[in-house]
């Protein structure tokens, strides 16, 4: 087994220091590169960062030898929690809200039967054991939030659907982890409504910590000015992070409470925002990209022929029957059109997290843990090769793809706490229709004004009939109890013009 090597015994000098900054820059741009591709190609680019640590590792030309599971799954579950946050501060309340019953139905009862359905296929198909046929059905019953979160922002589909997929991938990590972790205890598997008992504390006690700490985190954002913007983005992570180890220190599911923590102040317009998401972005990525490839390295490709078949057989269980019938199961309560139901079994998409997750009974010594770990990456690779592409082909069939949004408004806020406002910056994208509205027509609620227009580099302070167009860069003053009215009136003449909410100050979804 290769391990990293000890520096207090072999001493990291500058050459190798020099050397490994050289090939993680050439991995990274690498993966870059495959971003482009993937998008292009509509693969999800988990399989080409896979790619990449296959390729570099033993069988492949770099012939890295690596084998530590232990150290990849310490690696992977951190990656996790920064995927889980950056995917909590993207998340929109408004359209998730609607969907957290069906998505809490979906993380339980139907984690619960498909780990059931998956469990008999591997155990009459393939043979294996009830104990390693269980790892099997609870590991790639989770849903992939790296996954899910890159796949289903590019597909345009009904918020409805959008909502359960991303917050059930937000959700079911943590009844997963537990049923995983108790398949591969050693000793009999007894008391399953303990197991139940469990679930239900862990995620009460995650969603708690990570509601409470989103909270305090945002009030004390919003009301206390750094010296730096460059500090808000790096605070942001920073209370997610501290989410995640609260839940975990106090038995909860830290990944529940790092998620939820992270939709909270994500929706809490907090100050600085786009810089604060574009660097939630950055690592989320960085995330992916090491994680993955380190996951391709752990892999020895030359042992993976045996296992194709039966992971070919229990991947077809899981997305024809297994899937499916937790979707119908779980939904029952809910009124949800067949179609939606058939486009959510279909897009119940893998990653990552079920090879991290294979990696448990590996460090724990169940038996047969090497061909789990195997069965479970080919069945990734291929049912996420066939599902991420033709999910959009899919949702078309069933008259369920719709055109993406009108682009947003790029609006960051900083607090001005000694005159109790707001300064918003707003810059005009090409497709908004608030090109051709005059400052007068966008008829800001009172106590908020337009202050300064920026025109090809020039500044000018705007008369009530100033025209604006494309391209413009706006500063507004709002007093604080203004503020949420004006930028709402902002987005509404974004999407509507000049007419928008002609009766009040509301944006479109108010009336």
């Amino acid at each position: 087994m290769s391990q990293f090597p000890s520096w207090k015994e072999q001493p990291l000098t500058v050459h190798q220091l020099n050397q490994l900054l050289l090939v993680g820059a050439l991995v990274l741009l690498v993966a870059v590169a495959a971003v482009r591709i993937s998008s292009r190609s509509g693969l999800p680019s988990l399989l080409l960062y896979l790619g990449i640590g296959v390729v570099m590792g033993q069988d492949g030309i770099g012939h890295v030898d690596f084998s530590n599971a232990e150290l990849t799954q310490v690696i992977g579950y951190a990656a996790l929690v920064v995927i889980l946050a950056e995917g909590g501060l993207g998340t929109k309340w408004k359209q998730i809200k609607p969907a957290l019953p069906a998505a809490a139905a979906l993380s339980l009862v139907g984690v619960a039967v498909s780990v059931g359905v998956t469990a008999v296929g591997a155990h009459y198909l393939v043979g294996l054991e009830w104990r390693q046929a269980l790892i099997i059905g609870a590991v790639v019953s989770s849903t992939d939030a790296a996954a899910v979160f890159s796949v289903l922002r590019r597909v345009p589909l009904p918020a409805r659907v959008t909502g359960v997929l991303e917050a059930e991938s937000g959700f079911n990590d943590a009844p997963v982890v537990i049923l995983v972790v108790a398949f591969s205890a050693a000793g009999p598997i007894e008391h399953w409504y303990v197991l139940i008992g469990e679930i239900a504390l862990e995620l009460a006690i995650g969603a708690a910590i990570g509601l409470a700490v989103g909270w305090l985190g945002s009030f004390g954002l919003r009301h206390v000015a750094l010296p730096a913007s460059g500090l808000y983005p790096i605070a942001v992570m920073a209370i997610a992070t501290s989410a995640y180890a609260a839940g975990a220190m106090a038995h909860g599911s830290g990944f529940l409470a790092v998620y939820l923590a992270a939709m909270v102040m994500g929706n809490a317009k907090l100050p600085h925002w786009p810089a604060t998401r574009g660097f939630a972005e950055g690592l989320g990525w960085i995330a992916q990209i090491g994680m993955f490839v380190l996951l391709g390295l752990l892999v020895t490709p030359h042992e993976l022929a045996d296992d194709i078949v039966p992971a070919l057989l229990i991947g077809l269980v899981l997305t024809m029957v297994a899937r499916p019938l937790s979707v119908v199961v779980s939904l029952v309560p809910f009124r949800i059109p067949w179609a939606e139901k058939a486009l959510m079994s279909w897009a119940g998409l893998r990653g990552a997290v079920p090879i991290i997750l294979a990696t448990i009974p590996m460090v724990t010594g169940v038996a047969d843990s090497q061909r789990i770990f195997n069965i479970v990456f080919v069945l990734v690779v291929v049912y996420t090769l066939i599902q991420g592409p033709t999910l959009p082909w899919l949702a078309g069939k069933l008259r369920l793809a719709g055109s993406s949004d009108a682009a947003d408004l790029g609006i960051e806020s900083a607090p001005l706490e000694r005159l109790r406002g707001h300064l918003l910056s707003v810059s005009i994208p090409e497709s908004s229709r608030m090109h051709g509205v005059e400052v007068g027509e966008l008829r800001l609620p009172k106590g908020a004004a337009v202050t300064l227009v920026v025109r090809d580099g020039t500044s000018s302070v705007p008369a009530p009939t100033t025209v604006l167009r494309r391209g413009d860069e706006l500063l507004v003053v709002a007093t604080d109890p203004v503020r949420d009215a004006a930028e709402a009136r902002l987005r509404a003449v974004a999407l509507g013009g000049k007419l928008a909410g002609w009766l009040g100050t509301a944006g479109p979804e108010a009336r």
